[in-house]
């Protein structure tokens, strides 16, 4: 088989063509469970404050802050270009990625540490994540100045790696209003008040979409409420499995978990509405004889979140690959930050789609038949939510250091 290509990586809207070289299935387990043997680099590796603590520097949590202008120093320049990419969002804020920083050069490697093998079987979620930090990598890149290069799969995916991106300096710097736009994106999971979206912020979102993918829109009232009853129908189900239920329950973190792990999502920031974020460590305990009403709790808000939007999109690929996955994922992000750059709350729904049972009426209803559903998301206005914990670059890099 040939190398992957190597090609620079290119600028916004639908001249963003990503370019990957394809992943059997074989080849994409190899590069899931790869983490074991990167450990074999040894002593020319090391983990940056490694066992730093919260509240010492540099901490365990990573600031929603990004510098406005690229450091000088290549190494803080490196730990600048992961800060961006580890503010992009993952299911359950599992955030899946270990960065190998070498000279100027990054390598991105799953980390099957943090999969979901029962709401997310097979690793979709979890490619998309990929994807979205790499592309939130490389807009920072070209936001600094950098021209940024690409290898997909660097070796065949050895040792778990996703990318490479090496960068070379010198370039006009571009995609500043998408990097400006990454600190401020949330997931928005409030209640929306149905306004709709204007046809030119609509527009601007479609174009973000590269050639090979689609982004479907649908802003019917009749028609989202149709959507917004599959989707309770389809969180109850999930959430009636009791495998998935004690999964996600483990990413939910209470008191002052989120900031002493630095992952998964605060209660709060699930919107689950009064009566059940007060009930939820009840609700949605598996352990709980309360844990009979959660998955109705959660249904109904799922439901009434969907009624509430301005909008939904759903973004699909022409076919079912683990490749078509990782490229959604840089498209999406470059949507989420686009919706984000324009005030807009955002917010993917994900049961509708990842449950067969649910999957082709959603592509029915969205006129996209046939096609590879990536990300399914409701859009609309709401005041933006406080921001998730995002795990220190120090935490989640290593760094060459001979």
């Amino acid at each position: 088989m040939a190398p992957p290509r190597r090609r620079p990586s290119s600028d916004t809207g639908k001249n963003a063509a990503f370019i990957a070289q394809p992943i059997g299935r074989r080849r994409f387990l190899a590069l899931t469970g790869g983490l074991a043997a990167a450990a074999a680099l040894g002593p020319r590796l090391t983990w940056a404050n490694k066992a730093a603590r919260l509240g010492g520097a540099p901490g365990v949590l990573e600031p929603w802050t990004l510098p406005s202008d690229p450091p000088e120093d290549n190494l803080e320049l490196a730990r600048s270009l992961i800060g961006a990419a580890v503010l992009a969002p993952s299911e359950w804020n599992t955030q899946p990625w270990r960065f190998e920083v070498e000279h100027a050069s990054v390598r991105m490697v799953a980390d099957p540490t943090r999969l979901l093998p029962w709401t997310d079987p097979d690793s979709r979620g979890l490619t998309i994540s990929l994807g979205a930090a790499l592309e939130n990598l490389l807009i920072a890149a070209r936001a600094y100045g950098l021209r940024p290069t690409v290898e997909y799969l660097p070796r065949g995916g050895a040792n778990g790696v996703v990318a490479q991106v090496i960068w070379a300096s010198g370039d006009v710097r571009r995609d500043r209003a998408l990097f400006a736009a990454i600190p401020g994106r949330r997931t928005n999971r409030r209640e929306y008040d149905g306004r709709g979206i204007f046809p030119e912020h609509r527009a601007q979102l479609v174009a973000q979409a590269p050639e090979g993918l689609s982004l479907h829109w649908m802003d019917d009232r009749a028609a989202i409420r149709a959507v917004a009853k599959l989707a309770h129908d389809a969180v109850r189900d999930r959430c009636e499995d009791a495998r998935v239920f004690a999964e996600q329950f483990s990413w939910m973190r209470f008191g002052d978990d989120a900031r002493r792990r630095g992952d998964g999502v605060p209660v709060d920031n699930l919107e689950l509405g009064v009566v059940t974020s007060w009930m939820a460590k009840r609700y949605f305990n598996p352990r709980s004889w309360f844990a009979r009403f959660g998955p109705e709790h959660a249904a109904r808000e799922a439901r009434e979140g969907l009624r509430s939007a301005g909008a939904l999109a759903l973004l699909c690929a022409p076919k079912r690959d683990q490749v078509q996955w990782l490229m959604g994922g840089q498209a999406w992000e470059r949507i989420a930050l686009q919706a984000s750059a324009l005030g807009l709350a955002l917010q993917p729904v994900s049961a509708p789609i990842q449950l067969e049972r649910y999957r082709g009426t959603v592509l029915r209803a969205f006129d996209a038949t046939g096609e590879e559903p990536l990300m399914l998301a409701r859009l609309g206005h709401a005041k933006n939510p406080a921001a998730t914990t995002r795990r220190n670059v120090s935490l989640v890099a290593t760094f060459r250091t001979s």
